[in-house]
């Protein structure tokens, strides 16, 4: 993986990554915004300790362990990736409730375009904070967007303590599950 400077990842704030989608996903995983080594890169999940690729691929979505750099391997495989809020900054802290909350709203206007099986947001706090839900919990909402159920993963973050790649996993693997049980596209 190719090392930034911190001229060249203080460069890359703000920037937009294009979101890895199709129509129809089983899964859309949602971020809750770039940071700045997946927007110098263009890759998400690119920073080194983000644990998203790992637990991909030990919870059974992905047949093996994918980098960052093949993210476009996922529509294939009926999975996607967008982001809550879509400016990159160094860290989630930098963000407002108010971007959250419009994050929230395109958000879903995206899922009612793409119309997922299911929107998967990895983070508690995105979700609760974008969506207005105070109470939620990690797992399947009650909330749907159109035909598009949504589950609230672990963020995969490295600052993520409280949680392990094997226990995200068996996070993970929970969806892919209900989201294998579910007759229909992909």
């Amino acid at each position: 993986m190719t090392r930034f400077t911190p001229a060249e990842l203080e460069a890359a704030r703000d920037r937009l990554v294009p979101d890895v989608v199709a129509d129809g996903l089983r899964v859309l995983f949602c971020g809750i915004n770039p940071g700045l080594t997946t927007a110098a890169t263009g890759h998400h999940f690119a920073r080194p300790g983000n644990r998203f690729w790992p637990v991909l691929h030990r919870s059974g979505f992905t047949p093996r362990l994918l980098t960052p750099a093949e993210q476009g391997l996922l529509p294939p495989l009926g999975l996607g990736i967008t982001n809550v809020v879509a400016r990159a900054t160094a860290r989630a802290d930098e963000l407002t409730p108010e971007e959250y909350r419009e994050g929230g709203r395109l958000l879903t206007a995206k899922v009612e375009r793409l119309r997922p099986r299911w929107l998967a947001v990895v983070g508690i706090t995105a979700y609760r904070t974008a969506f207005g839900e105070r109470g939620a919990a990690t797992g399947p909402q009650e909330r749907r967007i159109g035909g598009t159920r949504i589950w609230v993963l672990p963020n995969p973050s490295g600052l993520n303590a409280h949680w392990t790649v094997a226990t995200m996993a068996e996070a993970y693997a929970e969806l892919r599950v209900a989201a294998a049980e579910e007759p229909g596209r992909r």
